[in-house]
């Protein structure tokens, strides 16, 4: 089983959207060109593993996040990006988690 290429495009599209940015931006912050980019997204360039990690790193996210079709299911991968969203907050917004947190648990 290969890696789908359109899929994993289609992916960093959505993602990139989410995040606000244009494929201009994702591509400085990639340091790869625009073209490139659009190639990738729409499954028509094979995206190495170097160009992902980037994109991965400029778009808040793993690896794993664009690979794995069942990625949504796994409970690690969904620990893994609460502690990469937990990283950007201030101590009043951690509190104010750790009690929402502690609500929905209860």
């Amino acid at each position: 089983m290969g890696i789908n290429y359109k899929k994993v495009g289609k992916r960093i599209k959505k993602k990139r959207r989410e995040c606000g940015y244009t494929q201009a931006q994702l591509a400085e912050m990639c340091e790869i060109s625009n073209v490139y980019v659009s190639h990738i997204e729409t499954g028509s360039a094979n995206i190495s593993l170097e160009v992902l990690y980037a994109v991965s790193v400029a778009l808040n996210t793993t690896p794993d996040f664009f690979l794995v079709d069942s990625i949504f299911t796994s409970k690690e991968h969904i620990k893994e990006e609460i502690a990469v969203l937990l990283k950007n907050c201030k101590p009043e917004q951690l509190h104010q988690i750790k009690k929402l947190i502690k609500a929905v648990v209860e």
